[in-house]
């Protein structure tokens, strides 16, 4: 009888023992890739990965997914869109089935909307595309990509930054996130846009400006005085509390550092925005209201220069389908928060939230001032007035987008670095992955006062490329001795003024596929992702329909 009690603790011990076993790895999850990232980066990586025939999970901080492309960025930069191939051009083609259905134009016609985009023309009836258009409809896009390809997203999942990434002999074997997940994979990618895994994965990077001597450069570095665009203070406006007198302190939002010497580099970032989804359309307007927290001082700079010029203000109010706007800086005090960004790319979480919190606030009071304030010209409050937030976008989020346009953030060091001398096609680039066309641009990165004693912007650079340039393979792989098994294709290795050009959302999209398609070959031929040929990338890059050589 003690026998079989003894035999019947074992087996119930053994219970036990199995259950806790399985509960102390119910929260670990595997696949070939892991994506970490929410961005169009990340689904195109991941898309790519799938048809491949590799298991892959996207583990997105974001609960929804696109990045900019869904968070207002509609109005899409794309340079010169016969090198937009591949995946993104299935994005946009998504897009242009979208508004093919007429229950997709539910507050306006699409012959009212037309085919619109000065230089930057919607709808390519003859390719099926699409490169204009709503948030909610790009949402929906990425979302039908991830469904079609049965893809597994793990959503608001953040990475443990302090001891998340466990690395053995230079390869990633897992990382986990804040709320005890675990994701165990064989290849890795950070496709997020601060490069958070790449970072704690102990790869070298860099935020801020380098300096013209480091990369034999001209546009990179510290630039007062260049002014590419129309962003700048063309009048002499005085920075000081009370005027002419610097002992009253500065205004808010005017740098008390000195700007750096020009051809010098900084450890300062252009500067971030919201891409406001706002419209005229009273039906679908909701109306702009007093945040709380708002402090009208914080906008005297605006109401000293409404005194001089004010039609540079709504020069960025760009049209997208059903009467709304994608709403970008345009002038020398407008919707980018000037130099409130520089800490973002390495700061924790917490301070990120604050930054970010603190750019809301900017930027819905900015809406309130201009909107409100009687010290602006009444035909600038009656514009404003005209306008609000869209009652159909972003409705679980207050009307607001989801994600902060993070410009730029901490930039790779790896196999490759590109550079102007590459975007502006001054020098051969080996192995080429994707194609970049725009302008390299740059937002202004701070506001000083110059020595005359007036407040002036620096950093906004825009020098065109003089035609499609090459994107290399080791732009979007660490060196082999920091990390074997992770590819980056957002903070990609390059040059601050480079990301200028390469930042834009297509050639994110571009380069996720990439990424996607080195480590799919990877695990199919059982190399390391340095050990692959450039030729045998190559040749699937080009069947899957990616661009890589400009005809």
């Amino acid at each position: 009888m003690r026998k079989y009690l003894h035999f019947v603790l074992l087996v119930i011990s053994g219970l036990i023992l199995i259950q806790c076993k399985d509960r102390s790895t119910s929260k670990t999850f595997k696949a070939d890739v892991i994506v970490y990232g929410g961005t169009s980066a990340a689904v195109t990586t991941a898309v790519q990965v799938a048809r491949m025939g590799k298991s892959v999970i996207i583990v997105s901080p974001d609960k929804h997914l696109g990045g900019l492309s869904s968070s207002g960025l509609g109005f899409t930069d794309t340079g010169n869109k016969e090198v937009i191939g591949g995946l993104a051009r299935e994005f946009y083609q998504l897009i242009y089935q979208h508004y093919q259905k007429s229950e997709s134009w539910n507050w306006q016609k699409q012959s009212e909307y037309g085919n619109r985009g000065q230089g930057n023309p919607a709808i390519d009836g003859e390719k099926r595309t699409m490169w204009i258009f709503e948030p909610h409809a790009a949402e929906e896009a990425f979302e039908t990509m991830i469904r079609q390809n049965e893809i597994t997203v793990y959503r608001d999942e953040w990475l443990d930054r302090e001891t998340g990434v466990i690395k053995k002999k230079g390869t990633i074997i897992s990382i986990k996130t804040l709320s005890g997940k675990i994701f165990r994979g064989k290849v890795f990618i950070d496709a997020t846009y601060e490069g958070d895994l790449m970072a704690s994965a102990g790869v070298h990077y860099t935020v801020g400006r380098e300096a013209n001597s480091v990369y034999d450069e001209t546009w990179n570095s510290v630039q007062k005085g260049v002014f590419h665009h129309g962003h700048y203070f063309k009048d002499n406006i005085d920075p000081y509390r009370i005027p002419g007198d610097p002992s009253s302190g500065l205004l808010p939002r005017i740098s008390s550092e000195t700007p750096g010497e020009n051809g010098t580099g900084d450890n300062k970032i252009q500067a971030y925005c919201f891409r406001l989804c706002l419209t005229q359309h009273t039906e679908n307007k909701v109306p702009v209201t007093k945040p709380e927290g708002y402090d009208s001082t914080q906008y005297e700079l605006l109401a000293r220069l409404s005194e001089t010029r004010w039609n540079e203000f709504f020069g960025k109010y760009d049209p997208i389908p059903n009467f709304k706007t994608d709403v970008n800086n345009h002038g020398p005090f407008s919707y980018d928060n000037i130099g409130m960004n520089w800490d973002y790319p390495e700061a924790p979480y917490e301070r990120r939230r604050e930054i970010i919190k603190e750019h809301v606030l900017y930027q819905k009071g900015l809406l309130y001032f201009t909107a409100t304030d009687p010290r602006l010209p009444s035909r600038v409050r009656e514009i404003m007035n005209s306008w609000g937030y869209s009652k159909d976008e972003f409705v679980d989020n207050g009307y607001w987008p989801y994600n902060i346009y993070v410009r730029e953030a901490r930039r790779m060091l790896g196999e490759y670095v590109m550079t102007e001398n590459d975007v502006l096609c001054k020098r051969e680039v080996p192995e080429s992955i994707g194609m970049g066309s725009y302008t390299m641009d740059s937002h202004n990165v701070q506001r000083y006062v110059t020595p005359e004693g007036f407040v002036q912007n620096e950093g906004d650079i825009g020098v065109r490329a003089p035609e499609p340039y090459r994107i290399d393979l080791g732009s979007i792989i660490p060196k082999m001795d920091e990390c074997k098994n992770l590819l980056v294709p957002v903070c990609v290795s390059c040059s601050h003024i480079a990301f200028g050009s390469i930042r834009m959302e297509p050639v994110f999209m571009i380069l996720g596929q990439s990424a996607g398609t080195v480590a799919a070959l990877a695990l199919e031929k059982k190399k390391f992702i340095h050990d692959l040929s450039y030729e045998e990338i190559k040749t699937r890059l080009i069947k899957d329909g990616q661009i890589l050589e400009f005809r």
